[in-house]
């Protein structure tokens, strides 16, 4: 099973598109809300990103929703 790691707010369409997506596939994920979470959020700078929602699938980012790639990464 993939290891799957999002990062999210509160206000944020796209997350709750994402989680709605990895839900549909039946997928298990750690939220981490970076509007809640001060460790989360400083995680996420670190990486380089100030924006959600970022996915990390075994390994890899994926910045935004991006149905083709998370499936992508979820087949290998």
């Amino acid at each position: 099973m993939a290891e799957i790691t999002i990062y999210t707010s509160n206000t944020c369409p796209y997350c709750t598109l994402a989680k709605n997506y990895l839900n549909e596939k039946g997928l298990s994920y750690n939220e981490k809300n970076v509007q809640t979470d001060k460790d989360a959020r400083k995680e996420l700078m670190a990486m380089g990103h100030m924006g959600v929602p970022v996915l990390i699938i075994n390994g890899e980012e994926i910045v935004g929703f991006d149905q083709e790639k998370i499936d992508s990464l979820l087949d290998q």
